[in-house]
């Protein structure tokens, strides 16, 4: 079955009270979206910058979280030899999983005192750079369980100084207020809101993707198409969170392929860039239940977040409907993939059509084999509570068209 003939699954049976608070909250939410204190990570190109960055901010030790992987292949070499040259100090924490849980975050924290540090560098995926987040955020509440920053705005203290580096281009954490975080007991997989988790700096070194194996480009790129696409087609958009949400998405698009067969210097760097612009988007402008679905996969099953979102983005955008149609053609024509004299409905097909070839090119699967019958309460649950009332998605869902979703996706849909 091809991913754009997918019918969509049916009508909503979402409650008019339920709708009306959830729109409600959203509304009020972008209201204020001028008056927050959202800002840019200023931007660096080349990883050995960072100690001479800390030396000059008076930084003594920093606390290096990074995953094995990183450390084994010898990724972070050269940024740590340039500390001994800058005479900076520095303690590596390199246990960080994928769906990084409560336990890492809690170890690096311990070490991060144990050796008193005094600033943070993350380097890796999403999953280090979330994890730093978090340790961020527990050294600025230190008496406050990551359990209890659930949701948005529940840190409201400043971390301490951290640099964001990017080794995927994928998901922009390296320029957003996100951090999110799987309980290590319940593998509830949530995510923690605010603007002190804004990285200071963001090291985009294209040189760090040349390792990376295809399929994490791949999974990765993906990822950052949907932080774009979810942005854009959002109820919550502004002109720059628009701006950055095109950009991101005719940068994949051109150059996703390429990055994944070839890692030309070119390719990756746009990708490191598209990843950037997306991350920028959805801080303001929210995902959507492409990510509530994708968010608790990784949390029961530990399932990749890339690949969770790159196998569910189609089949959610088509269940829309005709509701994003207007914005897939503004997509499409931005992109040049069609005229002004395209109908909506024509440019959603064509936008569909680019889709499935991309992600055949790269390797992306139509279904998860991990999901279960069994599981998917649970699964909806999380889902549900990730997205509701928050995420300001083009059509509200009850449970059972997000059971549906998954459904779709399950090897025994």
């Amino acid at each position: 079955m091809k991913r754009y003939d997918i019918i969509p699954t049916g009508r909503n049976n979402m409650n008019v009270i339920k709708k009306l608070w959830a729109r409600t909250f959203q509304i009020s939410m972008r209201a204020v979206l001028p008056l927050l204190p959202y800002r840019k990570p200023k931007i660096l190109k080349d990883v050995c910058e960072v100690p001479a960055l800390l030396k000059d901010k008076g930084k003594i030790r920093a606390l290096i979280v990074a995953d094995p992987v990183i450390m084994q292949l010898g990724i972070a070499a050269p940024m740590l030899e340039t500390f001994t040259e800058n005479n900076v100090s520095y303690s590596v924490y390199d246990k960080v999983i994928p769906n990084p849980t409560t336990r890492e975050c809690e170890e690096a924290r311990k070490l991060y005192i144990d050796e008193k540090c005094d600033c943070i560098v993350a380097i890796g995926g999403g999953s280090s750079l979330d994890c730093a987040k978090a340790v961020g955020a527990r050294i600025a509440r230190p008496s406050k369980p990551l359990a209890k920053m659930e949701g948005i705005l529940k840190i409201r203290k400043k971390i301490p100084l951290l640099v964001a580096i990017p080794t995927t281009a994928g998901t922009g954490s390296e320029t957003t207020l996100a951090a999110v975080i799987c309980d290590a007991q319940t593998r509830h997989k949530y995510a923690i809101d605010d603007f002190p988790l804004i990285p200071s700096y963001a090291v985009l070194d294209k040189t760090l993707l040349k390792t990376l194996p295809a399929k994490v480009i791949s999974t990765t790129g993906i990822d950052a198409l949907t932080h774009a696409v979810e942005a854009y087609i959002g109820r919550s958009t502004t002109k720059d969170t628009r701006a950055d949400s095109l950009n991101a998405i005719k940068l994949i698009f051109e150059n996703l392929e390429e990055a994944y067969t070839t890692k030309s210097d070119i390719s990756l760097d746009n990708m490191l860039h598209a990843a950037h612009y997306a991350g920028r988007a959805f801080s303001k402008s929210y995902v959507g239940y492409v990510h509530a679905l994708a968010h608790a996969l990784g949390g029961k099953y530990n399932t990749p977040h890339g690949l969770a979102n790159a196998v569910l983005l189609a089949p959610v955008l088509k269940a829309y409907g005709s509701t994003i149609y207007q914005k897939l053609k503004k997509i499409c024509v931005y992109c040049g993939f069609a005229s002004e004299d395209d109908t909506p409905k024509q440019c959603a097909e064509i936008f569909f059509a680019k889709l499935e070839a991309l992600e055949n090119a790269v390797n992306i699967p139509l279904s998860l084999p991990e999901i279960k019958t069994e599981d998917l309460d649970t699964l909806v649950d999380y889902a549900y509570r990730e997205a509701y009332p928050l995420y300001p998605v083009p059509v509200l869902w009850d449970r059972e068209q997000l059971k549906k979703m998954y459904m779709e996706v399950s090897v025994n849909g």
